[in-house]
């Protein structure tokens, strides 16, 4: 037993150092844009690296705002972010609901039909979301990018997942106390899954507030472009100040750095559930 123990602790030893080294050089590129945000141009690539700099530039963060309409591009891209998320949510939960725990009529065949549609490419239907949005008269409006976008494959998946975990007595002592099924989805389904709504919300805002092909594809005028765009416009224009440029990338990053902290200590819970039950 001693011999099992020791051998035990040496391989977690061995498992903790190795994920250490991962972690480590995952951070290093983070690293590195945040220092050389806070540089001068000439001082971006010296080798070896200055990790510190002995005179932070920190006017880099205050000449982006003037170099682009960021602030503009920011409120745009939080708006577009926020409304699609909360959409996704309930869409996904409302649906993951009624193929989870309802009786109806070729349900396992439509949700079979739906969740096929997560191995079909977006490039491969993107020419026709893109003609039907234009006829709708949509082109170039942040509403087609929300229409598109509202609806999710995956997190059906997801939440349906993890409804099928939580007992169905559950619903059937809410039924005969009175309740309908809208009221038990909000009143007993949602409480209870916040790991896997808070894992959804997490990987719903990063898609969305990182989407770049999106935007571009269906907004043309510069007061409707997200950050994204508007930081591949500050490329095109400012090419070499890659102080700004870095900058600007640390400044995109912050709310998705938020969001995920936040709702972090629900991630791997929420994970774990919707890959386990079912």
């Amino acid at each position: 037993m001693k011999v099992q123990s020791t051998n035990y602790k040496i391989s977690r030893v061995i498992l903790y150092a190795v994920l250490i080294v991962f972690a480590f050089l995952m951070l290093v590129p983070f690293a590195w844009m945040v220092s050389a945000s806070l540089k001068l141009d000439k001082d971006v690539f010296i080798f070896p690296i200055q990790w510190i700099p002995e005179n932070p530039r920190w006017k880099n963060y205050i000449d982006i705002w003037t170099k682009i309409p960021l602030m503009k591009f920011v409120v745009n891209t939080v708006k577009i972010t926020l409304i699609v998320t909360c959409l996704q949510l309930l869409t996904s939960s409302f649906a993951a609901y009624a193929f989870a725990k309802l009786n109806f009529k070729h349900k396992n065949g439509l949700f079979l039909a739906y969740i096929a549609t997560i191995a079909v490419p977006w490039q491969v239907y993107m020419v026709p979301q893109f003609m039907m949005m234009r006829s709708f008269g949509l082109n170039d409006t942040h509403l087609a990018i929300i229409c598109l976008q509202a609806f999710s494959a995956f997190g059906v998946f997801m939440m349906r997942q993890f409804y099928q975990g939580i007992p169905d007595e559950l619903c059937e002592a809410a039924r005969i106390d009175g309740m309908n099924e809208y009221q038990i989805w909000a009143k007993i389904m949602l409480p209870l899954s916040k790991p896997a709504l808070s894992t959804l919300t997490i990987f719903t805002f990063v898609n969305t507030w990182n989407d770049f092909l999106g935007p571009l594809i269906y907004l043309k005028t510069e007061a409707k472009k997200t950050l994204q765009l508007g930081l591949k416009m500050f490329l095109s224009q400012y090419s070499s100040e890659y102080g700004l440029i870095m900058a600007a990338s640390v400044l995109s990053l912050i709310p998705v750095l938020i969001v995920f902290l936040t709702l972090q200590q629900y991630f791997v819970e929420g994970i774990a559930a919707t890959g386990v039950k079912g």
